[in-house]
């Protein structure tokens, strides 16, 4: 444990006695689920990034600049 959360621990045992305490801190180290919730948000940011970079490809000016490097890349001189 952290000197904090021993700090707290001792707080809450003092107020609220020692079983109370040890319910209450065992549920807030409980992280059942946290990383399903990481990879959904992370999910999420992939798509809005997917979004993006569709509507950024998608328009003339970045379809011009391709299409003149890849004939560029495949013309010898």
């Amino acid at each position: 444990m952290t000197p904090i959360s021993t700090a707290l621990q001792q707080t809450l045992t003092t107020t609220l006695g020692a079983e109370r305490a040890a319910a209450l801190t065992g549920a807030a180290a409980d992280e059942t689920g946290a990383q399903t919730a990481e990879y959904g948000i992370l999910t999420l940011a992939a798509v809005g990034f997917a979004g993006v970079l569709a509507v950024v490809l998608t328009s003339s000016e970045v379809q011009g600049l391709l299409v003149d490097l890849v004939s560029q890349a495949l013309t010898r001189d």
